[in-house]
């Protein structure tokens, strides 16, 4: 765990990813985050912080690079659900990233990297779609921003990428949870941002950051037509 956060004062702390392991690059979601990656580390002059795995953490590092801004990574040695044999990431340079055998690691580092030391760390955590493994760890970071253990000394922003409705049912049981009066009013809400696309997303960051309209220079695809086939048939 102390090489982690070793590692995290090497590189700097900046924008966190979360996301599924099993997206291919010819998915739309993957050039979504692509494309989010590399405008978020321009805006922010940031680290981008992912799991260093395949899917939608590939490609925020591959906007990361195209943006020509740091990265790091803390990898597991299990990639969608499976352990894999090596610890080595296939691109990018060995002191860029450490590969953890335990989650718990893995998981304070990327913390780490998104909390906020002083007001010249602009840093973020970012969900993306993904599956039983992201679902953990963005919980866990609504559970920690609601203990104040990220953001007690400074806010962090925390956004929920909502690409075509992914995350719409799990909102909508979040609702009746408030319902239920197992969630009070309010609650969800004041933890996270959720956002349906890319442009507002940046907005978001810019207006959390103040960053003036002159240096929101984002350079931005065409919408992409909503996508309903599954990751396993692309």
């Amino acid at each position: 765990m102390a090489r982690c956060f070793d590692l995290v004062r090497r590189l700097g702390r900046g924008a966190v990813y979360l996301g599924s392991s099993r997206v291919p690059p010819t998915h739309p979601h993957f050039l979504q985050t692509a494309e989010l990656a590399r405008e978020i580390a321009r805006l922010l002059d940031c680290t981008t912080w992912t799991g260093a795995g395949p899917g939608l953490m590939d490609a925020a590092i591959q906007g990361a690079l195209e943006a020509d801004k740091p990265i790091g990574g803390l990898k597991i040695a299990k990639e969608a659900g499976e352990w894999t044999s090596s610890g080595f990431h296939p691109y990018l340079p060995s002191e860029t990233y450490l590969t953890c055998r335990f989650f718990s690691a893995r998981k304070h580092g990327l913390v780490d990297a998104a909390v906020r030391s002083s007001t010249a760390d602009r840093t973020a955590v970012i969900a993306l779609p993904g599956g039983i493994g992201t679902l953990d760890e963005l919980f866990e970071i609504m559970a920690l921003i609601q203990l104040e253990r990220i953001g007690s000394t400074l806010p962090v922003p925390f956004l929920l990428l909502n690409y075509d409705s992914y995350y719409s049912k799990l909102l909508d049981f979040l609702n009746d949870c408030q319902d239920w009066g197992t969630v009070a009013p309010g609650e969800v809400a004041a933890l996270w941002k959720v956002c349906h696309g890319n442009y507002e997303a940046l907005e978001y960051l810019a207006e959390f950051y103040s960053v003036p309209a002159a240096k929101r220079n984002y350079q931005m695809s065409p919408p992409l037509k909503q996508h309903s086939t599954s990751y396993a048939t692309s």
